[in-house]
């Protein structure tokens, strides 16, 4: 399906963008503009993710299903593009909004043209100020930032380094009197370290998706389905103590103290009935 560049008078821009200093000259669209009623989260951090960065776009993004909520980012290699591909994963709306053009020809990162047809297809948007055609460069990234920044009610920073080019919109943020929201990391993670700069600034710290919900002020779902008492084998319960914090599958399997053969076919079927979520070997329990 095809998607044309369409382009939006001033009087038409997202409300949010019209409010920043030095706003847009002109913007382009493909796709489907944010609706009025859908509260905007950007979802930015490092391009360098870690697992532990993976698993807390997964896990919150996962809890703002069925929310009027609305995912911003950038497109962008890591961060970016896992928050794109969990609001597409729990079918909310995403808007990207690349460093560049938006003609296919110039889609920046070029690996990333088949996520942004996905994200047109699921009825999400690409947005941009730069002409069809333009290619990303250096200086269009920070430029972008503020666009990001600017559209959003909150911006929640997962991972980012010291010097991280992502801390630009983190700083756009508070700069435009928007909710900055932090995921804390490990102290001893480089990953960590920009992010807690602004934790020591007064950022909101963020430990579940209750925490997102509040920050934007949207009321908690009270109707939700109770999730099912737990009916685990004793086996079954120690992994799932075990798992207080993320452990590697081989240390798992030696608490256990059975067969590997055993073990393996316990952890599948934990897996299969949605108790616990492994990735790259690690397990960790599924959040309620």
């Amino acid at each position: 399906m095809q998607f044309p560049i369409i382009s939006i008078p001033a009087a038409e821009f997202p409300v949010g963008l019209r409010e920043i200093p030095q706003p847009p000259q002109s913007l382009n669209y493909r796709g489907v503009l944010p609706a009025n009623d859908l509260t905007l989260l950007s979802i930015v951090g490092s391009r360098k993710y870690t697992t532990y960065g993976k698993q807390v776009v997964d896990e919150l993004v996962g809890g703002l299903c069925g929310y009027p909520i609305g995912i911003v980012s950038g497109l962008a290699l890591g961060i970016d593009s896992l928050a794109h591909e969990a609001a597409l994963k729990k079918n909310l709306y995403t808007l990207a909004i690349p460093g560049g053009g938006l003609s296919d020809a110039v889609i920046y990162p070029a690996k990333h043209k088949a996520l942004a047809q996905r994200i047109l297809e699921s009825g999400g948007g690409l947005l941009s100020e730069f002409d069809t055609e333009f290619h990303a460069t250096n200086w269009s990234f920070p430029q972008r930032n503020r666009l990001v920044a600017g559209i959003s009610r909150a911006t929640l920073l997962v991972e980012a380094a010291s010097l991280s080019g992502t801390l630009i919109t983190a700083r756009l943020a508070s700069d435009y009197n928007r909710d900055l929201l932090v995921v804390p990391g490990s102290i001893f993670s480089e990953n960590s370290r920009g992010v807690h700069q602004f934790l020591k600034l007064g950022a909101t710290p963020v430990m579940s998706s209750d925490d997102i919900l509040e920050a934007l002020h949207i009321e908690k779902k009270d109707n939700t389905p109770q999730q099912p008492t737990l009916s685990l084998s004793p086996t079954e319960l120690l992994i799932f103590q075990s798992l207080n914090e993320p452990v590697h599958r081989d240390e798992l399997i030696r608490k256990l103290t059975l067969p590997t053969h055993e073990a393996t076919q316990i952890l599948m079927l934990m897996e299969l009935q949605g108790h616990i979520i492994s990735e790259q070997n690690i397990y960790r329990r599924r959040l309620r």
